[in-house]
């Protein structure tokens, strides 16, 4: 998600013009695809190849004519496509540089994937202008530091503006930074999230992504959500807060509102045998996705069966489960949370316990399915045989992250016996805090 954070510095160059968009460039949100950047580069040749404009080119180079004066004879198709890829603050700058550009980036199509970063207190006149586009906007996200009135009040404004106006909104995001001030419980943005979901604006959110937004979600506001938004195709609300508020009941209302929900982010405290049958239901459509986070109060409920999961499973074959354990999870539960049959692409380990046996259980267990593993634990000769085996197994990780010493062997044994390892954070020797991961070339 998102868009690129390139400046408007880097599209005044004549440089800009005359090659395609390049594989370095600051492409944030969302990627650019290889087709997407072979059509990009056709375009661009084509116009760089038009008569007229290689004639204003070399009257520029000839005559001291600025070669900046290209971006005149631009199609606005072109610069739509661009100006799609801007952040927020750029796409106001364009939008004062001359009409053409002004027209140009008004396109309902650049808007339809927004970024809103409230960060500073110096964005009033920038978010006063995107009044005007919040109608054409689909899939929207918005980051803020929390730890300023200024800017919670802002991402208030923009809710409720949205809660006042129609619009096409279908996805919605909201990520908070910063530290969450003393006794602020996020309420009046909660609020404001219910003041959307009112059924009299006709809203039709198909993704809802809360996950990095550290309020307390309860069971009226969840429900609100899904009754509001029978559409929705994946709801993630495992937002890593001290509390659950939402009990299994309320997932399995989300399920039977959202029919077509197909990925779901939720606490292990929200599941259950209920929530499972929920999913077994003969006219329950593909479920493909399901993020899950542990924590210390899963030791007062009891655990989903294996042979649930074994039923879910075949129900759902391309189901994928990514599994967090936090690090107040007591070390006797995770056993008896983790299942031979969960088709674990993710799992995080993030316990500081001792690990072997589990890494052992992974490896037996998960091996066929497992993607991505991050490990906080221990280092010992057993942990460092334990990895060289899983390694050996898990032939289509992607992604291993161990947060403690290992063997020079260790390092080997993933990148010879993984080919498709793409990121590993290794370390043979102690470092400072944080550790950063190192991209397989």
């Amino acid at each position: 998600m998102g868009r690129a954070t390139g400046s408007i510095e880097a599209l005044s160059s004549a440089d800009a013009l005359v090659c395609s968009f390049p594989q370095g460039s600051v492409i944030d949100r969302p990627s650019l695809s290889q087709a997407k950047l072979r059509e990009l580069h056709q375009e661009q040749s084509s116009f760089c190849a038009n008569p007229l404009v290689l004639w204003h080119a070399k009257q520029g180079a000839g005559f001291g004519s600025s070669a900046s004066e290209l971006w005149n004879y631009i199609p606005e198709e072109i610069l739509i496509q661009i100006f799609y890829y801007l952040s927020l603050q750029d796409r106001y700058t364009v939008f004062q540089v001359c009409k053409q550009w002004a027209r140009a980036v008004s396109s309902s199509s650049v808007w339809h994937f927004t970024e809103i970063r409230c960060d500073s207190e110096d964005e009033e006149s920038m978010l006063q202008s995107l009044v005007q586009f919040l109608s054409q906007i689909k899939h929207l996200k918005i980051v803020f530091d929390q730890s300023k009135e200024v800017n919670r009040q802002n991402v208030r404004r923009i809710l409720d503006l949205l809660a006042k106006q129609s619009h096409k909104l279908q996805q919605l995001c909201i990520v908070c930074h910063g530290e969450n001030p003393y006794f602020y419980s996020g309420q009046d943005i909660l609020q404001s999230i219910r003041n959307i979901c009112d059924a009299r604006n006709q809203i039709d959110l198909q993704h809802i992504d809360f996950r990095k937004m550290p309020f307390t979600l309860d069971d009226e506001l969840v429900e609100l959500i899904a009754t509001t938004n029978p559409n929705l195709h994946s709801l993630f609300i495992n937002n890593r807060t001290l509390v659950c508020n939402v009990v299994p009941d309320t997932i399995r209302k989300v399920l039977r509102a959202c029919p077509k929900l197909s990925a779901l982010g939720v606490y292990y405290a929200s599941l259950s045998d209920d929530v499972f049958l929920e999913l077994l239901k003969p006219e329950r459509a593909a479920f493909t996705h399901l993020d899950i986070f542990c924590e210390r109060l899963d030791k007062y409920i009891p655990v989903i069966s294996e042979e649930l999961w074994a039923a879910v499973s075949q129900k759902h074959p391309q189901l994928c489960v990514d599994l967090e354990f936090d690090h107040t999870v007591p070390a006797c539960k995770i056993p008896r949370i983790l299942k031979l049959n969960i088709p674990v692409s993710t799992l995080q380990l993030n316990t500081f316990n001792y690990m072997v046996n589990q890494i052992r259980f992974v490896t037996q267990s998960y091996s066929s399915t497992l993607k991505k593993l991050t490990l906080q634990t221990t280092s010992s000769e057993e942990l460092n045989s334990s990895l060289i085996d899983l390694a050996r197994h898990c032939q289509k990780l992607l992604e291993i992250h161990c947060y403690c010493v290992v063997s020079q062997e260790v390092v080997e044994a993933f990148l010879t016996h993984c080919p498709s390892l793409k990121q590993y954070t290794l370390k043979i020797t102690k470092e400072r805090h944080p550790w950063k991961p190192v991209t397989v070339q």
